[in-house]
C-alpha cells in the first residue's frame, strides 16, 4: 500500500479482505500488502495467485466487491472478470 493506493482507498479494501478471509476461516489464504506496482491509475489493486489460475489482478477494488471476489475466485475458482485489469484495457 503505497501512497497512491492509500489515497485511492486501499486501507478499507485491505481491512475488508482480511475480515472476509477470517470470517470464512480460509486458513489456506495468505493476505500480504505491497508497495506500488506501477499502475496507480487502477488503485486500489489486489492480486490473487493460485496454482490453478496463476496471478489475476483486480483493479479499482472497493470493500463492497471483496465478498464477491472471495466467493467466486478464491472459493469457487472463477475470477470475477469484470473487475480485472483485462476488463479495463478493452
Amino acid at each position: 500500500m503505497a501512497t497512491c493506493g492509500i489515497a485511492a482507498g486501499a486501507r478499507p479494501v485491505l481491512n475488508a479482505l482480511v475480515d472476509e478471509v477470517t470470517r470464512r476461516k480460509l486458513n489456506n489464504v495468505v493476505v500480504t500488502q505491497t508497495g506500488c506496482i506501477g499502475i496507480c491509475q487502477f488503485e486500489p489493486v489486489i492480486e490473487i495467485t493460485t496454482p490453478e489460475l496463476g496471478k489475476v489482478t483486480y483493479v479499482k477494488v472497493t470493500a463492497e466487491k471483496i465478498p464477491q471476489i472471495i466467493t467466486e475466485h478464491v472459493v469457487n475458482g472463477k475470477p470475477v472478470e469484470q473487475y480485472t485489469i483485462g476488463a479495463y484495457k478493452k
